[in-house]
């Protein structure tokens, strides 16, 4: 089973240790596990809330997918793009604003917040605020459901967006009568890090105690030899507790590393030694992603050739067909063609649905190939819906009806419409286990019964695991 994992990624400010202890390696890390299939998204749009400054909104998109990529971010092996790249995310946010109650958008933490301020400083409550600032739970919802996240990592403070997102994505599906949105879950990592700054408080650019991530090496050495200590000599014991030296250590350190410099600190290492082995260990991990990232901030053009061509990529492959689904789901539709009622209005397409039940036929033998085929029918009128396509064993095929009877449409397998084999802008109805076709479907030239077609398969499909 294949589960998608989506994180945004902020685009304001220069990236810090912190962001990358806390938030960028931990991320790519979990990119590898298997089964994983990763978007990380540039989040411009949102970044508009606050950032009025084009010039430095600019910068630091491209200060921050310079960060990734030197970190080691593969955007061969993950989706990487930017949000203003994918204007089917702007055409979705519309649809679900449609649908987002008020109320919920007035209990934002966000809104919320700037309204009590507002309250306490004797203003009017919006005073100062914009319609972005209210809007955006609705456009992060679109950058998830646009591509049915099932997964989204967040800091707890972020679990009010996700929930949100899920509201919305239920009332689409509700009033439109199908589960076109998976609902998100937030995934939080209880052990995030978080690292001390300079001055032993959080590193935080609102502090001004940050230590840049990709700072020149003789930068950082100042910046790590200005971390404040106490007073104690050479020779004195030193506490491994509340230390901000010693926690920055730890972060970039081995188990046994770490325990090394613990030892060294109950036998009264001098602070300025400590700063010197933290600066080698830190640069030590660094030095290599600073090279690189001194080479992709040369080439600007290269980096907007990757976020281009993963977002074109991206769009081909999830969002436009996803798009042109939902557009048709909301009745924006080729006036040419008859109308269709909605789904949750039509108690005759309830019924079909429910009349629709299938039966998987197979495996049988191919004899003169070597190879293995199924087909699905309706268990009523015999029409085969599914073909397959030859697989090299029968236990394959075994397989591939284990998991659609345990619910894995919309997971490992989908359903997609594609250009059909008998031209004239025929379509067919295919299925897909992950990037594979492994059946095709009926050839229609209509756009509204190939689209009524595809959404009863739908269904079936989704009752074989009830």
């Amino acid at each position: 089973m294949t589960t998608r994992v989506l994180t945004g990624i902020t685009t304001s400010g220069t990236p810090h240790l912190g962001n990358y202890v806390g938030a960028i390696r931990p991320a790519l890390q979990a990119s590898l596990r298997p089964g994983i299939e990763s978007f990380y998204f540039l989040a411009d749009l949102h970044s508009l809330i606050k950032a009025q400054d084009p010039a430095r909104t600019q910068r630091s998109t491209l200060e921050i997918a310079a960060s990734w990529l030197a970190a080691g971010l593969d955007p061969s092996k993950v989706w990487f793009y930017r949000q203003s790249d994918v204007p089917e995310t702007n055409e979705l946010t519309w649809f679900l604003t449609c649908v987002a109650g008020k109320g919920i958008l007035n209990r934002a933490h966000a809104y919320k917040a700037a309204v009590d301020k507002n309250r306490a400083d004797g203003e009017d409550d919006d005073a100062g605020i914009s319609a972005g600032l209210f809007m955006y739970p609705v456009l992060m919802a679109a950058d998830i459901l646009l591509f049915n996240a099932q997964q989204v990592p967040v800091g707890r403070d972020q679990i009010q967006h996700i929930e949100m997102a899920r509201d919305f994505g239920q009332r689409f599906n509700h009033v439109y009568g199908r589960d076109y949105f998976t609902l998100p879950e937030a995934l939080i990592d209880e052990n995030v890090a978080t690292l001390p700054g300079l001055d032993g408080r959080k590193m935080s650019k609102s502090y001004d105690n940050t230590i840049p991530l990709f700072a020149p090496r003789e930068e950082l050495k100042k910046r790590v030899f200005s971390i404040v200590t106490d007073s104690r000599a050479p020779g004195a014991p030193k506490d491994t507790e509340g230390s901000a030296l010693f926690q920055l250590y730890q972060a970039f350190a081995s188990a046994e590393e770490t325990a090394a410099f613990a030892q060294a600190f109950a036998g009264g290492i001098g602070w300025g030694e400590a700063k010197q082995q933290l600066f080698a260990r830190i640069d030590a991990e660094i030095a290599p992603m600073r090279e690189r990232y001194e080479a992709l901030m040369a080439r600007p053009g290269d980096i907007e050739a990757i976020l281009r061509d993963n977002a074109q990529r991206l769009r081909a492959r999830y969002a436009t067909p996803f798009l042109a689904e939902l557009r048709h789901a909301v009745g924006l539709r080729d006036l040419s063609l008859r109308e269709q009622a909605a789904p949750n209005a039509n108690a005759a397409t309830r019924a079909r649905e429910e009349a629709l039940s299938l039966v998987f036929k197979g495996p049988y033998p191919d004899k003169a190939n070597g190879t293995w085929l199924f087909r699905v029918e309706d268990a009523h009128s015999k029409e085969t819906l599914l073909h397959s396509i030859a697989l090299p064993a029968r236990e394959a095929i075994g397989g591939i009806f284990k998991r659609l009877r345990q619910g894995q449409l919309n997971h490992d397998f989908r359903l997609e419409l594609r250009p059909g084999s008998a031209g004239n802008e025929s379509q067919e109805i295919v299925l897909l286990d992950g990037d594979q076709i492994v059946c095709y479907g009926q050839g229609f030239h209509d756009e509204v019964e190939v689209v009524k077609a595809k959404d009863l398969l739908h269904a079936a499909l989704l009752r074989l695991a009830e």
